[in-house]
């Protein structure tokens, strides 16, 4: 008998991926939304109803907050990024060689297009 020993795998288990720090699987909060409203400053009240009217056209949740002190800075950061997030981009895929032409022709790619 050897004294080898063949082992396939490792030796020590793995640690899960969420057990030490990593990249959560499930958003624990959505920015904007009833349970986590924005939070807002403006500096007047012509401001505050111009920044409401935004938060109820994009049908988000905020917390808006009027600071008149001299000096005092508005913050809109949070309402901005959401708004300006982008869209899901998608691209159409090319045919494969053996798939049916897009033109219509009923003959493989390769063959008539391709």
């Amino acid at each position: 008998m050897s004294d080898k020993f063949f082992f396939k795998g490792r030796q020590d288990a793995r640690q899960h991926h969420t057990a030490y720090g990593g990249f959560q699987t499930n958003a624990s909060q959505k920015s904007g939304s009833r349970k986590y409203p924005l939070t807002l400053v403006v500096t007047s009240e012509a401001r505050k109803q111009e920044v409401e009217a935004q938060v109820a056209r994009a049908k988000l949740h905020a917390n808006v907050s009027v600071d008149t002190r001299e000096g005092a800075v508005e913050s809109i950061n949070e309402l901005t990024a959401l708004l300006n997030k982008g869209g899901t981009v998608t691209t159409v895929k090319s045919p494969s060689r053996n798939d049916f032409c897009t033109c219509g022709s009923g003959i493989k790619f390769k063959k008539c297009c391709g």
